[in-house]
């Protein structure tokens, strides 16, 4: 199946700059961040088709996955 995936800021520097991934059925959200060498703790906001998403959400064909690391400032 195949799901849109957008990086922002730092996780863009990791290799994949985001667009259409090719993932296997029952694919999830975690399953989706090691195949992307994204580490839990590099994930600040995590939302699938506009709504809130957990790492164990199956995803399905054509979500869109945004990913938004945590974000400092002072």
């Amino acid at each position: 199946m195949k799901v849109k995936v957008k990086l922002f800021a730092t996780l863009q520097k990791k290799g994949f700059q985001g667009g259409d991934l090719e993932l296997s059925c029952g694919a999830t959200v975690q399953s989706l961040l090691d195949r992307l060498n994204i580490g839990v703790a590099d994930v600040g906001i995590l939302v699938v088709n506009a709504r809130d998403a957990t790492f164990d959400q199956i995803l399905k064909e054509a979500d869109v996955v945004t990913i938004i690391p945590p974000i400092g400032g002072g």
